[in-house]
């Protein structure tokens, strides 16, 4: 799955690190979601979504 989550981020001038930190997750773990290693969960998802005060549609997108 495709996502604008590296291109959101950039957008508020945060790190990897911020983004995880706001997220309870590791920075690991973003950079898996952002280079497309690995597809975060449902419950992730909307807690990404929320944070951005997206869609789910508007960040990850179909391939």
């Amino acid at each position: 799955m495709k996502n604008r989550l590296k291109v959101l981020r950039a957008e508020r001038d945060w790190t990897q690190g911020d983004l995880a930190d706001a997220l309870a997750i590791s920075r690991q773990s973003i950079n898996a979601i952002e280079t497309g290693k690995y597809d975060p969960s449902l419950p992730l998802a909307f807690r990404i979504a929320d944070l951005f005060k997206l869609p789910i549609e508007a960040i990850f997108l179909r391939d």
